[in-house]
C-alpha cells in the first residue's frame, strides 16, 4: 500500500472511530531514549518503535539518545521540548525513579504523561572473565575486608543494580555508604568497563549481558530474582544466603499537556504494538517478562514505586 493511501485509510479509520486527528499524527513518532546507545532503555525504545511500525500504527519512528543522570537529562529535554506533542514517547523505568530520588533534578516524571509499563527484568551480577574472583561469595568476602576494594559497575546512581549492591552490603554487615559504586551513563559504557576489567563486578539486566555471557567473556555469579532465570543456571542471592530481591521494569511516557483523547490514542497504539510479531520476538530474544499496565493503574504503580524505592534506599544508607 502506498504511504498516501495508508494515511488516508488511517484518517478514515480515525474519523469513523471518533478519534482526534492527533491519532493520525502519531503515525510519525519521536522516541526519546534517556540513555546512551547499547543499554536496556535503548534496546527497549528501539524494540517499541519497531513493534509500532510492525503493528501498522506508526509510519515512521525517529530516535534520540540523551544519556546522563539516570535519565534525568533526557527527561528534562523531553519535558521542555515536547509539550503538547501527541507524537512523542519517552522510555523510562525503575532506574529513572532511583535517579530522581538521589539526584533531585528540577524536572520530574509528574510533568510528563504515563502511558504504559511494558516489561520487567531481574538483574544479573557478572565478573570479567579474567577476574580473580570466581563467585559472589568471593566478592562479598573481599567487600567485608575492605568495602572500597570492590568496584561495582552499572547504571547511574540510583539504578536497580546500585540499589542491589547497597542492599547486599547491608545484608552482610557492611556500611552501604562505603561501597565503591561506579556509575555509567549507559549500558554500552558499563559493558566496556566490565570487559576491560575496569570494575570488579558489573550488574544489569540479563538481556544486556547475554551475548557476553554466552561468549565466555563474562561470568555470571548471582541474580536478583526470586528463582533462577530461565536459560541461566545461576543462583539467586537468596540461595546464597543474602536476603535481597529486586526487579527492574521499563515503560513509556507521553509528553506533558496532551489531551485525554490523545492519551487514549497513544495508549491504543502502544497496546497494538505489544500484540505484534516484532514485539513477541523482542520479548523472547531479550528474556523480558510481560508486565503490561496502562492508565491510572500505571500512574498509581509509579507513585507506589517511588515510595517503596525511597524507603529501600534510606534503609540501605544511600540517602
Amino acid at each position: 500500500m502506498r504511504r498516501d493511501t495508508f494515511l488516508k485509510s488511517m484518517l478514515a479509520a480515525a474519523a469513523s472511530a471518533g478519534l482526534p486527528l492527533s491519532a493520525l499524527a502519531a503515525a510519525n513518532l519521536k522516541m526519546m531514549i534517556p540513555a546512551n546507545p547499547g543499554g536496556g532503555w535503548d534496546t527497549t525504545g528501539r524494540a517499541v518503535g519497531k513493534a509500532l511500525q510492525d503493528a501498522g500504527v506508526a509510519a515512521s519512528v525517529s530516535y534520540e539518545n540523551k544519556g546522563g543522570a539516570a535519565g534525568a537529562l533526557g527527561l528534562a529535554q523531553f519535558v521542555n521540548a515536547s509539550k503538547g506533542d501527541p507524537n512523542a514517547l519517552m522510555v523510562m523505568g525503575a532506574v529513572m525513579l532511583g535517579g530522581i530520588i538521589t539526584g533531585k533534578p528540577p524536572v520530574t516524571l509528574s510533568q510528563a504523561t504515563p502511558i504504559a509499563r511494558l516489561t520487567s527484568e531481574y538483574n544479573v551480577f557478572v565478573l570479567p572473565s579474567n577476574s580473580p574472583f570466581k563467585t559472589m561469595k568471593d566478592v562479598i568476602e573481599a567487600m567485608k575486608k575492605d568495602p572500597g576494594s570492590v568496584k561495582w559497575g552499572g547504571g547511574s546512581r540510583g539504578s536497580t543494580e546500585h540499589v542491589a549492591a547497597a542492599m547486599i552490603a547491608r545484608e552482610v554487615g557492611v556500611d552501604a555508604a562505603k561501597i565503591n559504586y561506579v556509575p555509567f551513563r549507559g549500558g554500552g559504557e558499563a559493558v566496556a568497563a566490565i570487559l576491560g576489567g575496569n570494575v570488579s563486578v558489573g550488574g544489569s539486566g540479563y538481556s544486556e549481558f547475554a551475548q557476553y555471557i554466552e561468549a565466555g567473556k563474562m561470568l555470571p555469579i548471582a541474580v536478583t530474582s526470586p528463582a533462577r532465570l530461565k536459560g541461566l543456571n545461576v543462583p539467586t542471592l537468596k540461595e546464597l544466603g543474602v536476603n535481597v530481591e529486586i526487579g527492574n521494569w521499563r515503560g513509556v511516557y507521553g509528553a506533558p499537556g496532551i489531551t485525554p483523547a490523545q492519551i487514549k490514542a497513544l495508549t491504543d497504539m502502544v497496546l497494538a504494538a505489544t500484540k505484534s510479531k516484532a514485539w513477541a520476538e523482542a520479548m523472547d530474544k531479550n528474556g523480558w517478562t510481560p508486565a503490561l499496565l496502562t492508565g491510572p493503574a500505571f500512574a498509581d504503580f509509579v507513585d507506589r514505586e517511588f515510595a517503596s524505592l525511597r524507603a529501600v534506599m534510606v534503609k540501605s544508607g544511600m540517602i
